[in-house]
């Protein structure tokens, strides 16, 4: 498990300092398309500046280095409790090394750990799967868009939203009009539907993951998604809410079976800097 511990810390280290390519390129574009001497041609500008040092120099985009939240897909046969061993300890050494912020804070008492760790932190979501290679994938998730996501239970009647496709996207334009410019836009959201609130929560957030360049393989979904992007960026909200063309850069819809009695909807908000990666083992 050495190496592979040092191969999640370099994962940490790529994903605290540089961007994935889909979304540097979707920030590019809506840099193109802004306004000469506009607040948000200057605030992508900025942005953009931010990337490029970041990755030149290796330090963390955001001084916020977020929550980290791990996807794990496991061959059969390979230990969870190993693995889960080795992402706390990669944690620990990745916090010290690249630097990252210490964000781990106990409930009870307060104190922040200093090292990323502690009850539930980082957060590790396991799945056995029938491949012969592990997969890990990371998101370094803010707080400050963290804490502008939302969750409905339809229907809501003073959004007009009914269970239903149509219902879901009146939440979701309440959910950032709702957000405004305070979890650091342009957002890419992704939007969790189905039976259960823990369940649309993780859904939402599963998102997140997918690149901006993806179709959703469900048709009615693709359409939905565009829709949204499309009308979130008529809101005017735009880059750290000073206003522009470009509120989203992506909207991620996933869906699963719901119960007759319930429809839960829940908005996850990634600010512009949608930190994520990939390591394949």
């Amino acid at each position: 498990m050495l190496k592979l511990r040092d191969g999640i810390i370099e994962l940490y280290r790529k994903v605290a300092t540089s961007l994935p390519p889909d979304v540097e390129d979707a920030l590019k574009s809506a840099y193109i398309i802004e306004e000469n001497g506009s607040n948000a041609k200057q605030a992508l500008s900025t942005v953009l500046e931010n990337i490029l040092l970041a990755r030149e120099t290796s330090r963390p985009i955001c001084q916020d280095t977020g929550v980290p939240v791990f996807y794990v897909k496991v061959p059969i046969g390979l230990s969870q409790v190993e693995l889960k061993d080795t992402i706390i300890e990669s944690t620990r050494i990745a916090t010290e090394k690249i630097p990252l912020r210490g964000n781990a804070v106990d409930i009870i008492t307060d104190k922040n750990t200093g090292d990323n760790t502690g009850k539930g932190f980082p957060v590790i979501y396991f799945e056995e799967t029938h491949d012969s290679t592990l997969t890990i994938d990371l998101m370094l998730k803010g707080s400050g868009c963290e804490n502008t996501g939302q969750i409905y239970k339809l229907p809501v009647e003073e959004l007009g939203a009914e269970r239903n496709l149509e219902g879901v996207r009146r939440c979701v334009l309440d959910a950032i009009h709702k957000a405004q410019g305070r979890g650091c836009p342009p957002y890419t959201l992704g939007v969790g539907i189905g039976a259960s609130k823990d369940q649309v929560t993780r859904l939402a957030k599963d998102q997140l993951i997918r690149k901006l360049t993806d179709t959703n393989g469900a048709p009615v979904l693709a359409d939905l998604e565009k829709r949204l992007l499309n009308e979130i960026n008529q809101l005017g909200i735009g880059p750290l809410g000073f206003g522009g063309k470009t509120t989203a850069i992506g909207v991620k819809v996933g869906v699963n079976h719901r119960h007759p009695a319930s429809y839960f909807v829940d908005i996850s908000v990634c600010c512009w800097a949608n930190r994520r990666g990939r390591l394949i083992w």
